[in-house]
């Protein structure tokens, strides 16, 4: 029996940050002015969704036949994800070594991406926020709505990704016969048995640890403060996957609404670190846990520079000790639940660094 089954890209269109790649690269323009390596910025990064914009660059990659080539890339790509067709992927894992950052956000990911690219020769500034940092490939709790099938969404990002990857990195220097492509992927979580097989089985996975009550606190400042009547708000990417991770464990709308800010966030903390441990990444035999902290993160990043020959010193991280003084009440309501983590983590073969975080930097 015979069946054949059509997608067009009218149900699986081009992603607005594949887009805008593709296109900046046919103008050749320089990627110059990307700020996602900023580690003391609080302000927001807002995208810039131009419709506008994004229909001139779709007419554009159209119009070269280079742009079609690298168009055509990704749905191949797309397509041995789909089918398990492994030839196209591990001719690219051949070629590239992906480090990736894995952490909930304000655990200091950004700052290793970006040293690790400073080792390799590459200024942050100059790398497309969609390739560096966390925004892009898309992966969530599942969904399943009018028109949108998350699975879906995460396969074609990761496949307009990888074709990014090699539009951007495939001339770059080899070390130990592979190029080395540094990426921040806090949303690894959500899929790490699909991040872990599509990069690669040597891909390095870096884990960043932080205590909830200091990322809680760097992430309200993130978000425009703490709210003045102590609840539970959205004002930002951070805050907004924290509303979404806990209605997808059960939470009400309501009762979210009506919720303590920290007893809020501690919730998204404990959920996302059960599911680093749950969801294949711990399946890596490359995995590295950091916990958060200025000596821990400089000499982490150090190592890269010593790796990859960098003349370089690191950046210097910057911390701060007002975790514990601006929310004291809140440390003790942090340690069932930094005990369950442990035991998880314990319970696939890895050592949750609790004494390191306790420090509460």
């Amino acid at each position: 029996m015979g069946l054949e089954f059509k997608l067009s890209d009218r149900e699986l269109p081009v992603s607005p940050v594949f887009v805008r790649f593709l296109a900046q690269v046919l103008r050749g323009l320089p990627f110059e002015r990307e700020i996602w390596a900023e580690q003391r910025s609080e302000s927001l990064s807002v995208a810039d969704l131009d419709l506008n914009g994004v229909a001139a660059a779709a007419a554009l990659i159209m119009g070269s036949a280079s742009g079609r080539e690298r168009l055509a890339r990704a749905y191949t790509l797309l397509f041995s994800l789909l089918t398990g067709e492994m030839s196209p992927l591990q001719e690219l894992q051949s070629r590239f070594h992906f480090v990736t950052f894995i952490g909930i956000p304000r655990t200091g990911g950004s700052y290793l991406t970006a040293e690790l690219y400073r080792a390799l020769g590459l200024v942050p500034a100059h790398v497309p926020n969609g390739l560096a940092h966390d925004s892009f490939p898309e992966a969530g709790p599942f969904q399943l709505q009018p028109d949108t099938n998350s699975w879906m969404v995460s396969l074609k990002t990761m496949a307009e990704y990888l074709t990014m990857v090699e539009t951007f990195f495939g001339d770059r220097k080899p070390y130990d016969g592979k190029i080395v492509v540094p990426k921040k992927l806090t949303k690894a979580v959500y899929a790490g048995g699909l991040f872990h097989r599509a990069l690669g089985e040597e891909t390095e996975h870096v884990l960043t640890v932080r205590h909830p009550v200091a990322s809680c606190i760097s992430t309200y400042e993130k978000s425009g403060g703490f709210p003045v009547d102590g609840r539970f708000t959205v004002r930002s990417n951070i805050e907004e996957w924290c509303r979404r991770d806990l209605q997808h464990t059960g939470c009400g709308r309501e009762e979210l609404q009506n919720m303590d800010y920290f007893d809020a966030y501690l919730r998204y903390w404990e959920h996302y670190h059960l599911s680093l441990a749950m969801t294949g990444l711990s399946a890596s035999s490359h995995l590295k846990i950091v916990p958060f902290g200025g000596m821990a993160l400089e000499s982490a990043a150090q190592v890269y520079h010593a790796r990859y020959g960098s003349d370089l010193q690191v950046s210097e991280f910057h911390t701060s000790d007002e975790a514990r003084q601006r929310h004291p009440e809140w440390i003790e309501r942090t340690r069932p639940v930094i005990d369950r983590i442990a035991a998880a983590w314990s319970r696939v073969g890895i050592a949750f660094p609790a004494e390191e975080i306790n420090l509460c930097w």
